[in-house]
């Protein structure tokens, strides 16, 4: 997660929104504790002041709710509408990395009448293929690939209009689902097609895959 916001910051996007469920607690004590964790310090035990040894930080705005451990994606979503506003926000699951452009990616949803533009992706195997239009700039549905299918996937790094809200019904609502096709039976579900790096950390292959780039180079790292 620290991974991705520090990608989207360096696009200057630092307002973030956590959706939390599984293991909220953990992602709220991370945040509360940040500055002690991250900077050397002195304590005054008897008065219990501190004193920091330096401005260690990140210049972000974190708001961290808990939005149920049994709440699906859309519904998670929906559950933080009066935090959003009625602006153009961007939305990633938060279980993968890329390189993706973010300012060509707000540019191309800018561009269009989409209410959301998702990020199709190339990845091989496991998971089902978006089925575009010809110029690749709409979604006309989801599709089940085989093991030797090129095709691109929903990559999870969106930029959505408030209007995508009101098609999620309730906490049951998997965005994936019924929002997406009332998004596409509309017109309103545009693609950004990206070739370049993505990874998913689904299982602990995908965790090994993601420290060796780390240690190597990694093509997500692009703040100084």
């Amino acid at each position: 997660m620290w991974h991705i916001m520090k990608y989207y910051a360096h696009y200057g996007l630092r307002d973030f929104v956590i959706l939390g469920g599984y293991k909220v607690s953990y992602i709220r004590d991370y945040f509360l504790n940040y500055r002690a964790n991250e900077c050397d310090f002195t304590i005054d035990l008897k008065s219990g002041g501190v004193e920091w040894a330096q401005a260690v930080g990140e210049d972000w705005r974190v708001t961290v709710v808990d939005t149920g451990s049994e709440t699906m994606t859309g519904g998670r979503l929906r559950r933080a509408r009066h935090l959003l506003g009625d602006e153009t926000f961007c939305l990633t699951y938060g279980d993968g990395l890329s390189n993706v452009d973010l300012d060509k990616l707000v540019a191309t949803h800018q561009a269009s009448d989409a209410w959301c533009t998702l990020t199709a992706v190339v990845q091989p195997g496991r998971y089902g293929a978006l089925h575009l239009n010809d110029d690749s700039t709409h979604v006309q549905g989801f599709r089940e690939k085989g093991e030797t299918d090129g095709g691109l996937i929903n990559g999870g790094f969106f930029v959505c209009e408030p209007q995508l809200l009101d098609l999620i019904d309730g906490d049951d609502t998997v965005l994936e689902d019924q929002p997406m096709a009332r998004l596409i039976e509309r017109g309103k579900l545009a693609s950004f097609p990206h070739h370049g790096f993505w990874q998913s950390m689904d299982s602990l292959r995908d965790r090994h895959v993601l420290e060796e780039h780390w240690l190597n180079g990694a093509p997500w790292k692009i703040w100084e």
